[in-house]
């Protein structure tokens, strides 16, 4: 996919209240801990994750998806009346139905002729909402849309806590692990055509892949709401998944730089879903990327889903990170397993 007058005009994102180190998350599990005899401070060791952030009890993911948009549409060249489209690309969602995409557009007091709907694909919710966006201005559908998305860990965090204290097993632990690096956070992202984007980025285009075979590699449910009404279990196969993420991500990133006709030396930064630091090293050496290319929060947020790679962009660029001409790889994966990646000029 190539695109010739689609921007990203603006970031916006919003910070849960609630930090809790991975040292909280050892206090609460003591008792497995010394069951299993493991030494504290295993937690960061294994993820390279000190903290993440927490939404206060009942906060309803609208209500974040609404803070972060208000922000980026205040820093974007847009006003509320000429967003077309609006996409909420979250895991977590406040009901079954209508959309959580329903109530982000009331509380921004959208136009009536405003398409909103909910995407959901893991981690990728945000990127695929940002290529329907995309593909809707390249067509001359609509001139600006808007993609957002709210993700909270404190239920599914507190469910696995249980479960863990219950069983004292070490198959669960680690079935369960990744669960732990869970964040929470809300993010933003407004898309225009070239004639609305006063300063924004270009988005020249991307490529997608997948892999479903290994679709039972991460499960989390059974149901979607988020608090739950009933069981809810996360389980991950870190191993498989990153093996075969891996193997996923090469066959993605030869295909991206065909697409872009990008060299050896581009993207000159990249941005990558943020899931730890063994997944980091793991991806970026299979790629040929030195660390110095890539920019990451995981160590201070965790992993937020779909919000990890676009709050991770919005922070890199408000630390000068990505600079002016940068030609920028956003490079996602998630469950599935399904990659995306799409390339920017800064």
């Amino acid at each position: 996919m190539l695109y010739s007058k689609v921007y990203i005009d603006a970031f916006g994102y919003e910070l849960p209240p609630n930090v809790v180190t991975s040292e909280d998350l050892e206090l609460r599990l003591e008792p497995l801990y010394k069951t299993l005899h493991f030494q504290k401070g295993q937690l960061e060791a294994i993820t390279g994750i000190r903290e993440r952030r927490f939404w206060d009890p009942d906060f309803k993911m609208h209500s974040g998806a609404i803070k972060a948009a208000k922000k980026a549409l205040a820093d974007s060249s847009v006003t509320p009346d000429d967003i077309g489209m609006l996409i909420y690309g979250g895991v977590c969602r406040d009901n079954l139905e209508p959309a959580t995409a329903c109530a982000v557009c009331d509380g921004l007091g959208l136009p009536s002729q405003t398409q909103m709907y909910d995407v959901s694909n893991a981690c990728l919710g945000i990127l695929n909402g940002m290529v329907q966006v995309a593909n809707a201005i390249e067509l001359g559908q609509i001139r600006a849309g808007l993609v957002v998305s709210c993700e909270s860990a404190r239920q599914i965090m507190d469910t696995t806590i249980d479960r863990l204290l219950k069983t004292a097993n070490m198959e669960v632990f680690k079935k369960t692990v990744a669960t732990l690096t869970g964040g929470s956070g809300a993010v933003a992202v407004v898309l225009t055509d070239s004639s609305l984007s006063a300063d924004g980025h270009r988005i020249l285009g991307g490529v997608a892949r997948n892999a479903a075979a290994f679709h039972k590699l991460c499960v989390w449910g059974p149901d979607t709401g988020i608090p739950a009404s009933g069981l809810h279990i996360m389980e991950t196969d870190s191993v498989g998944v990153l093996k075969n993420g891996v193997i996923l991500g090469i066959e993605t990133f030869t295909a991206f730089r065909k697409e872009l006709s990008w060299t050896d030396e581009q993207p000159h930064k990249v941005i990558c879903h943020q899931v730890g630091a063994t997944h980091q090293q793991t991806i970026l050496e299979a790629l040929g990327i030195p660390l110095a290319r890539d920019f990451t929060t995981f160590q201070y947020l965790g992993n937020i889903g779909t919000v990890s790679l676009p709050i991770t962009a919005a922070i890199a660029d408000e630390r000068e990170f990505l600079r002016p001409d940068d030609l920028v790889g956003f490079l996602g994966i998630g469950s599935g397993l399904n990659c995306m990646m799409l390339g920017m000029r800064w």
